[in-house]
């Protein structure tokens, strides 16, 4: 198989499997973990190339040392030229070593990790909106019920250097969505990432980390303890294989991981050139809501989420209800039905939230019939706004909202 062992391929790509496989499946998922090491993140030659050949034809075209204009011929439907296939070659050919593939995959399975590909039911269905770019295969670490939990999921930006601001607005964000239902996504970084897993976590709740290297080296090291966590109750997952470092490159396409896989993306503190403002440009150009967090106007660290607010199509948000809006969950009327009817008002008025009144009372400091009185009565106690005593009606004060 590719001039390897077909049993010890086979193996080591059912170590990485959750499914039974015959020689195709093996193939392909063999095929994919090697493209997943040849092709950098989000190259597009690649993936219109995988699309248009197959991952085991494909891959057999670089064995066997095809030429530019084999591969063109082949490939021509894609609208790829000689050129992007010449360059092509010339990336992936220098990585084409069968050696380093099964190094991966025996870590992979060392380790537990799982190798995901299109079709699988583990397989991520937000990043196929990633069209050409999208990723080739995904390795994952952690527990597959997270993976599931993706389905209704808010990613978590903002900046490394945080604030006190900053990562306290964070803390409640990520406790507030996992209350209402959310996994929470992000890239696992120092400041508000780190902070949007850990307040996940505290809250019972679950998240999701994608990572710019391989799942077997956590990135950054001061948050190894914080990603093996991760492992244990979400998941930790990369596009590169075992062992591959992570890089700027792959950082900035690590990003459009993060924006695809979830519903919606909010950034919490950006500077004007945060790396966080990235993913919020892949999630706009994937038609995914993004919210951002205003900071205070004499602050750096919030320039880049006010700079967004103003030029692009992003919503301003400040707590977890509006939040969890852009992920398709109405926010609670916490102030009741706004009341415009005079007479209502003129009712809202003669009541008090202490002394009970009855109907003939409140006729007499509204200057309503009493019917009129009966009737705003009924409405107002179904809204909320007045309870009924033994000796009449008292007005109801709205309670503050959480947190406040």
């Amino acid at each position: 198989m590719f001039g390897l062992k077909e049993a010890e391929v086979a193996e080591l790509i059912r170590a990485v499997s959750s499914r039974d496989l015959d020689r195709d499946g093996i193939e392909e998922r063999f095929a994919r973990s090697v493209w997943s090491g040849l092709a950098e993140p989000g190259d597009r030659v690649a993936g219109l190339l995988v699309g248009e050949l197959g991952a085991t034809a494909a891959l057999s075209a670089l064995v066997d040392q095809w030429d530019v204009e084999a591969l063109h011929r082949s490939a021509i439907a894609t609208g790829l030229g000689p050129k992007d296939i010449h360059a092509g070659l010339d990336r992936w050919r220098p990585r084409l070593a069968s050696a380093t593939a099964l190094v991966a995959l025996r870590q992979a399975g060392r380790l537990g990790v799982r190798l995901s590909i299109p079709g699988d039911d583990s397989w991520i269905s937000g990043v196929d909106d990633l069209g050409e770019s999208a990723p080739l295969a995904l390795w994952m670490r952690g527990q597959e019920a997270a993976v599931a939990a993706l389905e209704s999921s808010i990613a978590i930006v903002g900046a490394r250097a945080a604030t006190g601001y900053g990562e306290h607005v964070t803390m409640e964000a990520s406790a507030g969505l996992v209350d209402r239902g959310f996994a929470i996504v992000s890239g696992g970084a120092y400041g508000i990432d780190g902070m949007a897993h850990r307040a996940a976590l505290a809250s019972h709740g679950v998240t999701v980390a994608f990572l710019a290297g391989g799942v077997d080296r956590f990135y950054p090291a001061g948050h190894e303890a914080l990603l093996t966590r991760i492992v244990e109750h979400g998941c930790v997952i990369a596009e590169l294989p075992p062992g591959a470092q992570p890089s700027k490159w792959r950082f900035l396409q690590r990003n459009r991981l993060i924006a695809a896989a979830s519903q919606a993306t909010v950034v919490i503190e950006a500077g004007w050139r945060s790396g966080a403002l990235n993913t919020v440009s892949h999630a706009l150009q994937l038609g995914r809501p993004v919210g951002a967090v205003p900071g205070p106007v004499t602050s750096a660290a919030s320039a880049g989420c006010h700079r967004v607010i103003r030029e692009h199509d992003v919503r301003l948000v400040t707590n977890p209800d509006e939040m969890a809006e852009l992920g398709g969950v109405e926010p609670p009327d916490r102030a009741g039905t706004v009341v415009t009817d005079p007479r209502v008002i003129r009712l809202l008025d003669a009541l008090s939230d202490r002394s009970a009144r009855a109907p003939e009372e409140l006729a007499a400091r509204s200057g309503l019939a009493v019917v009129d009185v009966h009737a705003a009565l009924g409405l107002l106690e179904l809204d909320g706004r007045v309870r009924e005593r033994e000796r009449g009606w008292v007005r109801v004060l709205p309670r503050p909202a959480s947190g406040t």
